[in-house]
C-alpha cells in the first residue's frame, strides 16, 4: 500500500489541479478567492463563490463537481485518519461535523477571518514539509490540534447563530434545539417537555404536526449521529462512550445501541475494519 502525504496545500484553478480520488483520501478545505464552483453534495446542488469557505468530509457524497473559467482558490487536503486522530475535543467535533455534514459552505463575512485560514492553511503545511525537526511527530499532531481549534473558532460565529434561531424559534425548533445539546445525556421525552414547560403529549403533537416525527424518534435520531461518530473514533473506548453518554452500566449501553443501530458497539467497530 503507497502512503499518501498527510498534508497537501494548492492552488487551484481547474479540476486536473486535484490529486485523483482526493474526496476518498482527505478531508478537503477549500477557500475560494474568485470565480465558482458548483457541485452537489448529498444530492443538493451547491455554488460555492468569492470568500466562500467549503469543507468536505473524506468520503462525503459530493458529485458534479464543475469549476468556472476564472475559478481560484486555495485547497487544504488532510489524510482523513491523520485529522480524526488530533481531533482536541470531543463534544466540539462532533458538533461540527454535523453542521458540517449539512452546510458545506460557510461565507466568511470578515476579511480578517479568510486572512486566519490561510495562515492556518500554511502553519500546518510549513509543519509538515519541516521533516528535520527532532520531534516532528509530536508537534505535527500538536499543530492539528491547533488548527483544529483555530477553525472552531472562526466558525463559531456561524454556529451560535443557528442556535439562537432556534433558541428563539418556534416551540419545534426549541425542542430540536434542546435535544442538539442535551441529547448525550438526556433521552426521555419527559426531560425535553420539563424543558418546554408543556406535557409530553403535546410535545409529541407538536413534532407529529411539524414533521411527522414523534419527539421520541427525533431523541433517538440526534444520539444515533453522534453514536455513529464517537464510535467511529477509534481514540475512544467503549467504556468511555458509555460514561460520556451518562449510562449508568456496560450491558445498558450496550443494549441501547443495540437498539439503536441494530448492533453492538462491539459488533458496529468490527464492521469498521
Amino acid at each position: 500500500m503507497n502512503l499518501i502525504p498527510k498534508v497537501i496545500l494548492i492552488e487551484v484553478t481547474s479540476l486536473k489541479d486535484l490529486p485523483i480520488s482526493f474526496l476518498t483520501h482527505y478531508q478537503t478545505h477549500i477557500s475560494c478567492h474568485s470565480g465558482h464552483a458548483d457541485f452537489k453534495f448529498k444530492g443538493k446542488s451547491y455554488t460555492c463563490k468569492k470568500d466562500d469557505f467549503v469543507f468536505w468530509f473524506a468520503d462525503s457524497d459530493v458529485t458534479g463537481l464543475f469549476f468556472s473559467s476564472n475559478f481560484k482558490a486555495t485547497v487544504l487536503l488532510v489524510e482523513k485518519d491523520f485529522l480524526m486522530n488530533n481531533v482536541p475535543d470531543q463534544s466540539w467535533s462532533i458538533d461540527v461535523q454535523l453542521y458540517s455534514r449539512a452546510h458545506p459552505i460557510l461565507n466568511l463575512n470578515f476579511k480578517e477571518d479568510k486572512t486566519k485560514i490561510l495562515i492556518n492553511f500554511e502553519r500546518l503545511y510549513d509543519m509538515f514539509l519541516d521533516k528535520k525537526h527532532l520531534f516532528y511527530d509530536e508537534i505535527l499532531n500538536l499543530q492539528m490540534k491547533m488548527f483544529l481549534l483555530d477553525m472552531w473558532n472562526i466558525f463559531s460565529n456561524s454556529f451560535n447563530r443557528r442556535n439562537r434561531t432556534l433558541q428563539s424559534g418556534t416551540l419545534y425548533e426549541r425542542f430540536l434545539y434542546q435535544v442538539s445539546i442535551n441529547c448525550m445525556k438526556e433521552r426521555e421525552v419527559n426531560f425535553y417537555a420539563l424543558k418546554l414547560n408543556i406535557t409530553a403529549k403535546h410535545l409529541n403533537f407538536v413534532c407529529k404536526q411539524n414533521s411527522e416525527i414523534t419527539a421520541s424518534d427525533w431523541i433517538k435520531r440526534y444520539v444515533k449521529e453522534r453514536l455513529i461518530l464517537l464510535l467511529e473514533n477509534k481514540s475512544l473506548n467503549i467504556s468511555e462512550i458509555s460514561d460520556q453518554m451518562n449510562f449508568s452500566s456496560r450491558s445498558f449501553f450496550t443494549r441501547y445501541v443495540k437498539n439503536i443501530l441494530g448492533f453492538t458497539p462491539s459488533e458496529y467497530r468490527n464492521r469498521l475494519k
